[in-house]
């Protein structure tokens, strides 16, 4: 019996032992698993930036290590170290510890223990970048540090003295803003890619300032022998530009360009403007013909005709009315032409602000009167008119007035085929919708040109007034050609040569 107990002794004494050996290495476990779940798991990623097996102070020094790494951009030769602070880019590295943490200590302590003891690998993660930044502090960096200081400005057209031609500009090189704001986000964003290649985008010369064109056709001026007195207005139909400018061969003092002219047959195109507004807009056979004597021979009696059609009695007073309806206060026909032999009576007699200066005259005629602003104004009217159906004609005769008709008004403009003045200065085929005009009194002496135009080009379509007065004589030439010289160059501004 004695054996019996011996042998029952040792075994509790042995159990004992296992039971505090087994005690003592879970305990053992328990602290390196509370150690290692203070710190990440291998293989875990934040930001793609690795931080297993780090405690989370070292993980949120990595990411700042990381993310504040300048970006090194490349443009035009030049490495350039931009600070992510410029874009007031800023990790979050909070949220993204807090989200690290989540994964990390998602199991129940247990679970993760029992895990731990059986060496189960949980799978690896990734912490997705939580960031903020500011493109529009990017993009005013880039405009004011790179594209200011990297980039080859474009050399506009420029003049050339003595002619009525412009030297071709050279292109130059801009920052593509798009693409470098993409691409430079994108590598804030990233780890490990923080180099960007900037691309560059070819830029055109543009044109010279309209200023230097004013320049170049007061040269034209200087170099024609006239002393008389010019008034010139022109409109980009693309950007609403304007150039509008007098110029007074008898005086160093500058002139306000908003001078009464005789209109001559350029009146011609507000009386075709009106028979559209009273007789049409679709119009008669007998009315069409009217209309094209009166543009294509510059034929009076055909627009005595349109304006009695329009009122036997009030025809020019009625076309007067239609032009100050539009804002066009300087323009006006107080009377029909009849001729010069056997004048008409003048129905009304018109005071405007442009003939009732006392600064300077043309001596314009009672009868009709224009400005190069008024009638270019006009003209702008009606190519919006044409090109949109929009513009002051449709607002101001919206029941006449629409696109198809506006269309129709310039195609019989473009009849008017003469090959001197305006038109002479552009290259043949070029569209021009256009009435010129020029005024002989008794004595048959020309004191007034004129010509008013829309010129389609491949560079850009614009209008072109022109207005002169000699108050002896404007000899044919030189001013016809003189005229020519204004036209190309202005052509020659929109298309210099290649």
């Amino acid at each position: 019996m004695r054996i019996v107990r011996d042998t029952s002794f040792i075994l509790r004494w042995v159990s004992l032992i296992f039971i505090a050996a087994a005690i003592v290495l879970t305990m053992i476990a328990l602290t390196t698993y509370s150690r290692e779940r203070g710190s990440y798991p291998a293989g875990m990623t934040i930001a793609g930036v690795p931080v297993g097996d780090v405690n989370p102070q070292t993980a949120a020094q990595r990411l700042l290590q990381t993310y504040n790494t300048p970006i090194e951009l490349q443009y035009a030769g030049a490495n350039i170290h931009m600070d992510p602070a410029v874009a007031s880019f800023q990790i979050d590295t909070e949220s993204m510890l807090a989200a690290a943490d989540l994964q990390r200590t998602g199991r129940s302590f247990w679970g993760g223990f029992w895990d731990f003891l059986w060496n189960r690998q949980t799978g690896t993660t990734n912490v997705p970048l939580i960031a903020t930044w500011n493109e529009d502090r990017l993009r005013v960096y880039l405009k004011e540090e790179i594209a200011s200081r990297y980039d080859q400005p474009a050399i506009a057209a420029a003049p050339q003295p003595g002619k009525t031609t412009f030297a071709p500009g050279s292109p130059g090189q801009e920052l593509n803003m798009e693409r470098a704001v993409a691409l430079i986000e994108d590598a804030l964003r990233s780890p490990t890619n923080r180099t960007v290649a900037l691309t560059s985008q070819r830029t055109n010369p543009g044109r010279p300032q309209l200023k230097n064109l004013e320049i170049l056709i007061k040269q034209i001026v200087d170099l024609t022998p006239f002393d008389g007195l010019l008034g010139i207005y022109m409109r980009d139909l693309q950007t609403g530009d304007e150039m509008h400018f007098a110029y007074n061969q008898n005086s160093d003092i500058p002139v306000d360009p908003d001078i009464a002219f005789t209109a001559s047959s350029t009146i011609k195109i507000p009386i075709l403007i009106s028979a559209y507004n009273h007789l049409g807009p679709d119009l008669d056979q007998s009315t069409q013909d009217l209309v094209l004597e009166m543009i294509t021979k510059s034929e009076n009696p055909a627009s005595d005709a349109l304006m009695y059609r329009i009122d036997s009695v009030r025809g020019p007073l009625i076309v007067s009315e239609d032009m100050k309806a539009l804002g066009l206060n300087n323009t006006f026909i107080g009377g029909y032409f009849c001729s010069p032999e056997n004048p008409c009576p003048l129905l009304q007699k018109f005071d405007t602000p442009a003939n009732l200066r006392t600064d300077v005259s043309a001596n314009p005629d009672i009868y009709n009167q224009v400005t190069s602003s008024d009638i270019g104004a006009l003209l702008t009217d009606l190519y919006q008119c044409a090109q949109n159906g929009g513009g002051g004609l449709v607002a101001a005769f919206p029941t006449k007035m629409n696109q198809v008709v506006c269309q129709q008004i310039i195609e019989y403009l473009k009849r008017d085929r003469i090959g001197v003045l305006i038109e002479a200065g552009i290259p043949d085929g070029t569209q021009i919708a256009h009435k010129h005009g020029w005024i002989s009194g008794t004595s048959g002496i020309i004191q007034n040109f004129s010509d008013a135009a829309i010129i389609y080009t491949p560079g850009g379509n614009y209008v072109l007034t022109i207005y002169v007065y000699h108050p002896i004589q404007a000899v044919w030439e030189p001013i016809s050609s003189m005229i020519a010289q204004i036209s190309e160059a202005v052509y020659n501004y929109y298309n210099p040569s290649k």
